[in-house]
């Protein structure tokens, strides 16, 4: 077997000829010790070094050709939206005075306290419940 050529790197290049036109620039040297330790940069990253690139004067033009196409290769991350927030449900007035009007007479009604912890927990009655506590109105009230 034949051992690997190393392999050319762009990135760690451009890195170190950008250093040596800004030795002091703070973010050279942080993209350096990240590409050092991590082997990667993020797409921003990359586009931050790409801007910093080409402002020296000397920087090879297919370095940079080769630096731009490996920034249009990687991803875009988008964060998602917030979802709306929906409106609360509005209470049903008539429900609530039915509920209460039974629950007066006969404080132990199971299906009634069902309807009632339902309006608690601020859940919407369908209109066959509503009409179901109609009829218990009816027929209780008389």
């Amino acid at each position: 077997m034949q051992p690997r050529k190393p392999q050319i790197d762009v990135i760690i290049e451009i890195i170190e000829d950008c250093l040596m036109a800004f030795p002091v620039h703070g973010l050279l040297i942080s993209l350096y010790q990240q590409y050092q330790q991590r082997g990667f940069l993020t797409k921003k990253q990359l586009q931050a070094l790409h801007i910093k690139a080409a402002q020296v004067p000397d920087m090879n033009a297919g370095r940079l050709a080769t630096l731009e196409a490996m920034i249009k290769k990687l991803p875009n991350r988008f964060k998602s939206e917030l979802p709306e927030i929906a409106p609360e449900p509005e209470e049903n007035t008539e429900a609530v005075h039915i509920i209460q009007s039974i629950l007066q007479k006969y404080p132990q009604h199971k299906r009634v306290l069902f309807f009632h912890s339902k309006i608690e927990n601020h859940e919407t009655l369908s209109t066959k419940e509503i009409e179901e506590l109609k009829k218990f109105q009816k027929l209780i009230l008389k």
